[in-house]
């Protein structure tokens, strides 16, 4: 029977109830998952050898039969080692070892049978043949021996397991289930397909399971044969057509005309509190003519930690409030949200605007009194964390979106607080600097602008690392500064990932720091447990000059400008992404003096020593987060749900960055001119029908 694609997995032959709910746990619902389940390497067995031929050197597969097993035993258990000795009829036996295996114990008993995959070695002790870390495949009864064929003898692909399924049990399911194909649909636009001689769907998939005997064994595990690339190049494919279908979408609805008047340029001009860097200028005239359009504007605004993205957001929130507008500032956490509540009142004090607060952590009165304010009108600018979105927060006339760090919220986030006005302008901005490649998979929507200038008379962070040892000498360094005048950050991380864990490192420090070592500094202590106003009051005061050493949780990872600080001590940095320790140290280095941030740290694995040499080698974000991409993958790097990061089945971001750039011309070049308007309509209904459950994303729209 011809392949049914909705099918449930428990109905695809092989599988099973209790077969379904390992996939199920893998993500595996249908039987279109199964087929777009990849392999994650090829293994060239081919050379399929009776033991009696086997020459140390070369790799190969036997199948034998186990004579003898013996475990050594080691005082710890997970180091012990399996041995088993096998033969075949020949003359001369194998023997196999693993470490790290005592799972094989119950496995590898006399009689068993088993294919052995691996390197052939002379054992000059034993005075015979040894595989060591073979791959293995037990095989039982008659059943194994009709099949053989799909496992030995040929290029295997080796899939992860799920549960109890095997590799071996996945070759087995999808051999049955890629042997017809014929009913199979190839939803690719043909015209794409032939000019790009991108080969068919059901040749593709059945290709990737089971490739042709003549493949290339290397080219399949870069996963670069003509069939996977047609299967990368359609996964990108498709989604950049949603992102373009999107796009044309908003484009399409009727957005403000915002005037650029004479006193709109007088009222920025007088809310200016230095002259703007040429990449602010650059940014800002992008930012105006989208406004003056009568197009709703998205635009994704990307600048590098203190380069000044606050100031080009103000300039535009003047543009909607002079006319007549209001503008909505969204921020991720309280203390953000409250700190631009601060820098916006004072950047705003000669215009007189008036800017409200609204976040969870307020009375009910406060509250009530602050979406009155917003209601009627009277709130020039907003700005809050999620209370923003609530269902009762009514504007009288929003104009303008302006959502910071965006990829903490979702992308439903977003539209919610978009449709509290009637099609308002959306400026998007972010100082986690986004690698191209991820770029174009979450805002592929947005058009994007970048500030890549820092104000003048900055001067690069000296950034140094020093172990646990070297303490007294970073304390040592740290008073200096503040005898100069100066004030510091000591920042702690959480243990494990919770802010309670973190509150308890920084008491703990606290603790340490103001009764032993800094006896006679004035120091403070701010982490997320505070109540708000504890938190506004510590702020106030480290900014005042009235605490010299702020001792905190990673709350100040983003938002708070003192430019005064000119220390900041990481400890354990080890245990921080580079991102996060790159934010961090974008807390110093705002004022005129020279800055520095000094990594202390304690045990450094590969990846840890990793991230601090690309720290203290580099202060540019946009390759501190390629490295930090390279290093975590796109899912750590952003945290894949919230993020809104696609799910992608075949396709690897950092692996095919050059095909989602051949994809994302493709898809735009088909939105905007495309062959016929019957494959435009067909291609979008396919996009409508299954983008949002195949990427796990919203399309809305």
């Amino acid at each position: 029977m011809p392949v049914d694609l909705s099918t449930p997995v428990k109905y695809v032959k092989g599988v099973g109830p209790k077969r379904a709910e390992d996939l199920r746990a893998k993500g595996i619902e249908t039987a279109a998952d199964l087929l777009y389940y990849a392999p994650f390497r090829y293994e060239d067995r081919s050379n399929l050898k009776p033991l009696g031929r086997l020459a140390p050197g070369e790799t190969a597969t036997v199948i034998a039969t186990v004579r003898r097993v013996q475990a050594p035993r080691f005082r710890r258990r997970d180091l012990g080692m399996i041995e088993a000795v096998f033969e075949d009829g020949s003359r001369i036996p194998l023997t196999a070892r693993w470490f790290h295996a005592q799972y094989l114990a119950n496995l590898l008993q006399p009689g068993v049978r088993a294919a052995l995959f691996g390197k052939v070695e002379f054992d000059t002790y034993l005075g015979g043949l040894v595989m060591l870390h073979p791959e293995l495949e037990i095989l039982r009864g008659e059943e194994d021996e009709e099949d053989e064929a799909l496992h030995t003898g040929r290029i295997v692909p080796v899939y992860e397991a799920a549960g109890k399924v095997s590799a071996r049990v996945f070759r087995n399911i999808l051999y049955r289930l890629t042997s017809d194909l014929s009913a199979m649909e190839d939803p690719l636009p043909a015209s794409l397909r032939q000019r790009l001689r991108l080969p068919g769907l059901a040749e593709s998939l059945r290709a990737l399971h089971f490739p042709p005997q003549n493949a290339d064994v290397n080219l399949l595990n870069q996963f670069r044969t003509p069939e996977q690339f047609r299967l990368i190049f359609e996964e990108f494919f498709w989604l950049e057509a949603g992102m373009a279908l999107k796009r044309s979408e908003e484009r399409a609805a009727a957005g403000i005309s915002f005037q650029l008047t004479d006193r709109v340029r007088e009222q920025v001009k007088k809310m200016l509190p230095f002259k703007p860097t040429a990449a602010q200028k650059r940014v800002l005239g992008e930012i105006a003519r989208d406004m003056a359009s009568p197009v709703p504007m998205n635009r994704l605004l990307q600048g590098d930690v203190g380069s000044g993205k606050t100031i080009v957001a103000a300039q535009a929130a003047v543009i909607a409030v002079e006319n007549g507008y209001q503008t909505a500032i969204l921020a991720p956490t309280e203390i953000l949200a409250t700190q631009h509540f601060l820098n916006f009142r004072k950047i705003f004090a000669p215009l007189h605007y008036q800017i409200l607060l609204l976040v969870g952590s307020q009375t009910k009165k406060e509250k009530e009194l602050g979406k009155r304010a917003v209601e009627s009108g009277f709130a020039n600018i907003v700005i809050g964390t999620h209370a923003l979105l609530e269902e009762d927060v009514q504007f009288a006339r929003l104009g303008l979106v302006i959502i910071d760090e965006q990829h903490r919220f979702g992308v439903l986030q977003r539209k919610a607080l978009q449709q509290k006005g009637v099609s308002p302008d959306v400026l998007v901005m972010t100082a986690t600097p986004i690698p191209r490649t991820l770029a174009l998979t979450i805002y592929g929507d947005l058009d994007l602008s970048v500030i890549d200038e820092l104000p003048p008379g900055r001067k690069p962070i000296q950034t140094l690392h020093r172990t646990r040892d070297e303490i007294e000498q970073v304390y040592s360094f740290l008073l200096g500064e503040i005898r100069a005048g100066r004030q510091a950050y000591i920042v702690y991380p959480a243990i494990e990932e919770n802010e309670s864990s973190a509150m308890k490192a920084a008491e703990a420090g606290y603790r340490e720091l103001t009764q032993h070592v800094f006896p006679d500094l004035r120091i403070g202590l701010l982490h997320g447990r505070l109540p708000a106003e504890e938190k506004d009051r510590v702020m106030e005061a480290f900014k005042r000059g009235e605490i010299q050493i702020l001792v905190s949780t990673t709350v100040i990872e983003v938002g708070v400008d003192v430019p005064n600080a000119t220390v900041m001590v990481i400890e354990n940095a080890e245990r921080f992404g580079l991102a996060q320790l790159h934010q961090l140290r974008g807390r110093v280095g705002r004022g005129a003096a020279q800055s520095y941030c000094i990594l202390v740290t304690d045990k450094l694995t590969d990846a840890a020593r990793e991230r601090i040499r690309t720290l203290v080698e580099s202060n540019d974000g946009f390759y501190i987060s390629e490295m930090d991409l390279r290093l975590r993958g796109p899912g750590e790097f952003l945290g894949t749900r919230q993020s809104g990061l696609p799910v992608f089945r075949i396709g690897n971001l950092l692996r095919d960055q050059e095909i989602l750039e051949l994809a994302r011309r493709e898809a735009l070049e088909f939105a905007e001119r495309p062959p016929s308007r019957e494959e435009y309509e067909r291609a979008m209904r396919y996009v409508r029908e299954h983008w949002q459950q195949r990427y796990g994303l919203a399309l809305v729209g």
